[in-house]
């Protein structure tokens, strides 16, 4: 059989990519958040849409954990038109000079900024609008989402559904939303002692609604059985609270671990804390309002990037009302790859190994010599690192920043950001194809594993090219 040449679309100059230079020096880190990890902005803080300023830009805080010390910090343009601006370090393509690549950095850094200038003027006057296009709004945010002002923040709701496109509405939509969140967390995040003095509290009224009665402690004849702790009947509050308590733990467990190279999520200080009981009551009341997943580990990873950001808003209301926010966010993402949570579906159409079966196909349609040698030459299982691809949306492949890069074309895309994750997950194979290619199973299951650091701008661009040679 003859193997599929490789296209051309890969051999182009486009993909050449300068030999990683040999350095001692670390990488940039992004410039820290300040005490309170809120984003400055410039400019008019008022509800006035015609008063928007230009904000400064303000990059994710980052300490550096040993798992990604070596992930760069990169910031180059996302909707250049000159390949020779792409910077990587897979090896993929011809070397240049240092020269070349040192002028290539800073005309791509100066592109950069003016680029995203210019795409967040354009989303200040497309979020003005009385009523929202979500088409415009959806093509800039694929190009990446200009830090600062909350532009992230409120793009992302909208994105998510969870904001309408009428903004008039917006107010009125987000007091409903979260005087919602507040009632699940009164019902579901109370144990059965306070459930037990909260009726130890309650009155009887009269017809006319005057007090005429403090009912006091609970006659232990009155006390049914749903609300002894020995019962074990399964509408008893407390044999449903001593099964959540083994998910409870998990998610304990989970939070603590969620980021730890940012101050942000860990940490002994009381904005680290509340961060922590923040994600740990959303985790909670979801599992608790769908019975049928509850909790799985890794939806803690899923949650950090959505509550980061919402929590960032310059916006005080916003920024208080973060957890609603979130929540409900996190509710609408999820929607989408619920499926990947249910171990009962693992073998269904709709499980994770028919989403990873899928990726495998789609490499097999853009590169059949580099997916022959990954699953028939090497035998790299694609579940062995596909796998947390898919189920974790790429958070612990690529330092925190350029991950919030990744979710805003996976949230702009109307096709859904399951699509857009599969190409995404193909064009991180297709750029280290060459050292793929020269690997064996160890080798090539090691670099899929702990995926090197890369030009995000680069990868969408592969990315957004295999959604073209698909249509």
């Amino acid at each position: 059989m003859v193997n599929k040449r490789v296209p051309d679309w890969l051999n182009s100059s486009l993909w050449s990519s300068p030999a990683p230079q040999q350095s001692s020096a670390q990488p940039p880190s992004p410039s820290p958040l300040n005490e309170d990890n809120a984003v400055k902005f410039s400019g008019s803080a008022s509800g006035d849409d015609n008063a928007v300023k230009a904000p400064v830009v303000i990059r994710a805080e980052s300490k550096h954990a040993p798992t990604r010390a070596n992930k760069a910090e990169t910031r180059d343009p996302l909707g250049g038109s000159s390949g020779n601006c792409y910077h990587s370090d897979d090896e993929n393509g011809s070397s240049a000079s240092s020269t070349t690549s040192s002028a290539a950095a800073a005309a791509a850094a100066a592109v950069s900024s003016a680029e995203d200038i210019s795409r967040q003027a354009q989303l200040f006057q497309e979020l003005s609008r009385k009523i929202i296009n979500m088409g415009e709004v959806r093509k800039l945010a694929s190009q990446g989402i200009p830090d600062g002002a909350g532009i992230r923040a409120t793009v992302w709701k909208l994105l998510l559904g969870y904001l309408p496109t009428e903004k008039a509405s917006w107010p009125t939509e987000l007091a409903k939303k979260r005087s919602q969140y507040k009632n699940f967390k009164e019902e579901l995040l109370m144990n059965p002692s306070e459930i037990t003095r909260k009726l130890e509290k309650s009155v009887i009224l009269d017809d006319e609604g005057t007090v005429i009665e403090d009912k006091g402690e609970l006659p232990r004849s009155e006390i049914t059985q749903g609300e002894h702790p020995l019962s074990l009947g399964k509408n008893s509050i407390w044999n449903q609270f001593f099964q959540d308590t083994e998910i409870i733990e998990q998610i304990d467990r989970d939070v603590k671990r969620t980021h730890p190279d940012l101050h942000f999520f860990s940490g002994d200080t009381p904005f680290a804390k509340s961060n922590q009981d923040s994600l740990r009551n959303i985790l909670i009341i979801f599992a608790k309002l769908n019975p049928g997943i509850r909790y799985v580990q890794g939806m803690n990873e899923i949650l950090a990037p959505l509550f980061y950001v919402f929590k960032n808003d310059p916006n005080e209301e916003n920024a208080a009302s973060a957890e609603a926010d979130t929540f409900f966010c996190f509710v609408e993402l999820l929607s989408g790859f619920r499926d990947h949570f249910c171990q009962q579906l693992d073998n269904s159409v709709v499980g994770i190994r028919s989403t990873i079966t899928k990726l495998s196909q789609f490499l097999k349609e853009h590169d059949e010599e580099l997916w022959r040698h990954l699953e028939m030459t090497t035998k790299v299982n694609p579940q062995f690192y596909a796998f947390r691809w898919i189920t974790l949306l790429l958070t612990q492949e690529f330092n925190f920043p350029d991950s919030l890069l990744i979710w805003d074309t996976l949230l702009s895309d109307p096709e859904g950001p399951l699509e857009t994750l599969l190409r995404v997950c193909c064009a991180m194979l297709i750029i280290v194809r060459r050292r793929l290619l020269a690997g064996d199973f160890t080798s090539n299951l090691k670099l899929l594993q702990n995926y090197p650091s890369t030009n995000i701008s680069h990868l969408l661009y592969v990315a957004n090219k295999l959604r073209v040679k698909s249509g």
